[in-house]
């Protein structure tokens, strides 16, 4: 009789951690970062990654195979933070300037997670388009050693500031321009292109 409840009490243990362990989602495992190549496409401009200089970006989603590409890493951490763009995202990888030694074509397997990363904001160095950027750093010290030669102050993913991440930088005179903000309209003709000589 003891038997039979011992039997009957292993079961039902048995049972409910099986049931629970159904009702668990399992987190898929981040994919490793892929290598720039001739066909990986800059999600907001559409041009070639590899045809801009400075750090790059590429972000997983959960239903998706392929990263969506960043001809820079402040165009990466963009993504993440429009409200339109999605949200299922399992890995953001920026290459890591305390490894790549080539400003321009940073050389492969120099990835660093995003959310581990030392970002150097407002500094001396731009990179695709020219734009302001947001230079990443697996090392704290690789990061002060490029402020102190290129300026700037460091902050971490999640302390990113909105306003420097999605502006395209410093416009005419100065002014910062909003990616949110409509482009300006280009269909008229200025009026200096009827002054006469």
């Amino acid at each position: 009789m003891i038997r039979g409840a011992l039997v009957s009490i292993l079961f039902g243990a048995a049972l409910l951690a099986a049931l629970s362990a159904c009702g668990e989602k399992k987190e898929a495992a981040a994919p490793p970062p892929r290598e720039v190549s001739g066909d990986s496409i800059a999600y907001f401009c559409k041009m070639a990654v590899n045809e801009h200089p400075g750090p790059k970006g590429q972000v997983f989603v959960t239903d998706r195979d392929e990263p969506y590409w960043f001809a820079s890493a402040r165009d990466a951490i963009a993504f993440t933070m429009l409200p339109d763009e999605p949200k299922n995202i399992m890995a953001i990888y920026v290459t890591d300037e305390a490894r790549a030694r080539n400003w321009d074509r940073p050389e492969p397997g120099s990835w660093v997670d995003a959310r581990e990363a030392f970002f150097v904001i407002e500094s001396r160095r731009t990179g695709g388009m020219g734009a302001a950027e947001a230079v990443p750093f697996s090392d704290q010290q690789a990061a002060r050693d490029f402020i102190a030669q290129y300026g700037g102050r460091m902050v971490r993913f999640a302390d990113m500031p909105r306003d420097y991440i999605l502006s395209f930088g410093v416009g005419p005179e100065g002014s910062a321009t909003d990616m949110n903000a409509s482009p300006p309209d280009m269909s008229r003709e200025s009026p200096e292109s009827h002054d006469e000589p």
